[in-house]
């Protein structure tokens, strides 16, 4: 029988069996793991619901535009809509995130080795470049009061780990709560300022609860989003060096190299829906009220719509067509932005000669949210 840790460890085998859908007794759930089913299941909120009490996010920050659907959730996400569309978030964000990672690039604290006469530097680029790049980002687009980039990690890591305990089965912890309490008082500071995004969508008729509820999710979605797209795309290319080569010989590649990293590894692996009646799913019978787990991971690796779906190919041709950002009414709101902050920072860290991942660095890894815990890194000084 699988279990909680190889899921957590490395779920695609997993995923690979299952496919096109079956039952996950350890965490009391169908995963649905194929792309087409994916989609059905994502774009059909009436039979599949985010609406449940059962709904991890929901339970730690309360309710808000990822738990809600129908017209509430229309209410609940419609002030944030347009300030992340494409044209934008292109127009109010490029300038400030290329000064964002130039800052946290010139500012690397790098330590010293020498060996056979050669100086490397090295350093890890999580802490270092995709977690406080995500931070600031997150902050200024909300227009939250200013806190220190390490007091805002602390409560993003105390609140995506209750989330992931409360997926496995854990009840909330008492550092996530902790957490999402300073948090509370940290972006009800910031409603009265006339000119923020969380002072418009209270304008716009949300309470004080909705408005921290739907910038909690927005402000750890798009760190933990940003954060896991940047260390896992990094990871891949320096896990695979001929595909670097490719990528070093012809820079017009990242983009794609962004894509194809989100397709074998997006940065939240899974997302819950509930059955609101009984429905057959590709043969299996789900129950009125069954848990019906989406896998993102899954649907990317899905060979009838890629081929050799497991192999990181940076000239992938259909590598966007992965569902990384979900898909129907409850897609990823901040996809423009995060693709912005992770490109830029990628530019930046390849520009770091001979960079090589450190033998100890370690894999992407999560239930929910995967990536690697630390990027250790060295490169020729």
């Amino acid at each position: 029988m699988v279990t909680v840790e190889q899921l957590e460890t490395d779920p695609h085998p997993t995923l690979a069996a299952i496919r096109p859908i079956g039952w996950i007794e350890p965490l009391n759930t169908w995963m649905v793991t194929s792309r087409a089913l994916v989609l059905n299941v994502l774009r059909d909120p009436e039979t599949f619901t985010v609406d449940d009490p059962r709904f991890s996010t929901a339970q730690v920050v309360g309710p808000s535009m990822l738990s809600l659907d129908g017209q509430v959730h229309k209410a609940h996400r419609d002030p944030f809509e347009s300030p992340f569309g494409l044209a934008e978030t292109r127009r109010r964000f490029t300038q400030p995130v290329q000064q964002t990672v130039d800052g946290l690039m010139a500012a690397l604290n790098p330590a010293t080795s020498h060996s056979a006469g050669a100086t490397r530097l090295s350093a890890d680029l999580r802490p270092a470049l995709a977690g406080p790049l995500s931070v600031a980002v997150v902050a200024l687009s909300l227009g939250l009061p200013p806190a220190s980039a390490a007091t805002v990690l602390d409560w993003y890591t105390a609140i995506s780990a209750s989330v992931s305990g409360v997926s496995a089965g854990h009840p909330v912890t008492t550092e996530g709560a902790a957490a999402f309490a300073e948090l509370h008082k940290h972006v009800a500071a910031g409603i009265d300022s006339s000119d923020s995004l969380i002072a418009a969508a209270a304008h716009a008729g949300l309470g004080v609860d909705e408005v921290v509820a739907n910038a909690a999710v927005l402000m750890f979605g798009g760190i933990e989003t940003t954060e896991g797209m940047i260390t896992n795309a990094l990871w891949h290319l320096l896990t695979n060096r001929d595909q670097l080569d490719l990528v070093l010989a012809d820079p017009t590649l990242l983009p794609n190299v962004m894509e194809e990293s989100l397709r074998l590894e997006p940065a939240a692996a899974v997302v819950d829906r509930y059955a609101t009646r009984d429905i057959e799913l590709a043969g299996a019978q789900i129950r009125h009220g069954d848990m019906v787990t989406v896998s993102l991971a899954g649907a990317g690796r899905d060979p009838e719509m890629f081929e050799s779906p497991d192999t990181f190919d940076v000239r992938r041709p259909n590598a966007r067509r992965h569902l990384a950002f979900a898909s129907g009414p409850h897609i990823c709101l901040g996809m423009h932005l995060t693709r912005l902050e992770t490109l830029t920072a990628l530019e930046a860290a390849l520009q770091l000669p001979g960079l090589r991942l450190a033998a100890d660095s370690p894999a992407p890894r999560g239930l929910v949210f995967r990536k690697p815990s630390a990027l250790r890194v060295s490169w020729d000084a």
